[in-house]
């Protein structure tokens, strides 16, 4: 075989390797941006680890690969590991609250319960409270189902230790989530609820839907008018509320798999609303108005597990 039959055979064999390694890529995509979002909290971030994933997928030896997704995963996993390591220390300097990126998303995340309620905003709060490496154990386990053998070659621990973490992880969330399994519809119900509210101006209704420990958590970054501190208590939370009418118009919409409000000043975005619901009461509502924040919501975001 002559050099120039050499190097083009081995030309297409390089071509044939990158376009198996893109379409095991693409078939999971939806996954690895869903992994790597509820790992960070940030679509932004998300889209940073899936460019860094791709790198290191390029160059792997596909034949070596049993399992692509699995394998994917624990790229993902490992990078996104890398990078909230340095959203912590950013986080650390952050002006006002910490709230998720919201995501405007498409009615099959909310017909997953399961993947519905581990991206809600909610979840992704509680989520916040676990180092990383409990989060990444946690999400592996709990939402994406990967074994315990997987997870370990995916955060560099012993199969032994994973299964602590899992258990400890699993404790720690189960504390702190919503009390009792809420429904879409009990969402709906209360944001429902709420709207009137809000668009009427009876305190009096505010004052029926709200917990008398109610948390409202503002997210400006420093850049837009926002609470610099939760406001807490029902008395101090519904008169906030009361003046919102005045300026926006509310609109009802799926973000991260559950019912949410869409608040906007004079045709734009303004803030996006999630509530989270105990007992039949909005305990917590997550008001986000950093306008970096708002760019996935003109268009829906698809999320797989």
């Amino acid at each position: 075989m002559s050099e120039r039959t050499a190097g083009t055979a081995e030309h297409l064999a390089r071509g044939g390797r990158m376009e198996t390694a893109t379409e095991g890529f693409v078939a999971h995509r939806n996954l690895l941006f869903t992994v790597a979002y509820e790992m960070l909290g940030s679509a932004a971030d998300a889209e940073d680890v899936l460019q860094e994933t791709w790198l290191r997928w390029a160059g792997v030896e596909l034949d070596a690969v049993r399992d692509q997704r699995a394998y994917l995963v624990r790229i993902t996993t490992r990078q996104a590991l890398n990078r909230l390591r340095t959203l912590r220390r950013r986080k650390e300097s952050y002006v006002g609250p910490w709230l998720p990126e919201p995501l405007l998303t498409a009615p099959d995340v909310a017909e997953d319960a399961e993947l519905a309620d581990s991206v809600s905003m909610a979840m992704l709060l509680v989520l916040e409270t676990l180092a990383p490496t409990e989060r990444a154990v946690f999400l592996l386990r709990e939402v994406f189902d990967l074994g315990y053998d997987e997870i370990a070659a995916a955060v560099d621990k012993s199969p032994a230790a994973v299964r602590q973490i899992a258990h400890r992880a699993r404790a720690h969330v189960t504390a702190r989530r919503p009390r009792g399994a809420v429904s879409a519809a009990e969402t709906r119900d209360a944001l429902k609820a709420f709207q009137r509210a809000v668009e009427t101006g009876e305190l009096q209704h505010l004052l029926d839907i709200l917990a008398p420990d109610v948390v409202l958590l503002t997210d400006g970054g420093g850049v837009v008018r926002a609470a610099l501190a939760p406001v807490v208590g029902v008395g101090m939370v519904a008169p906030v509320l009361g003046r919102i009418a005045a300026t926006v118009s509310l609109r009802a919409a799926q973000v991260n798999g559950y019912p949410a409000l869409i608040l906007r000043l004079n045709g734009e975005i303004d803030t996006v609303m999630a509530v989270r619901v105990d007992d039949g009461l909005i305990t917590g509502l997550y008001a986000v108005r950093n306008p970096a924040k708002l760019s996935r919501m003109e268009q829906e975001t698809a999320l797989r597990r």
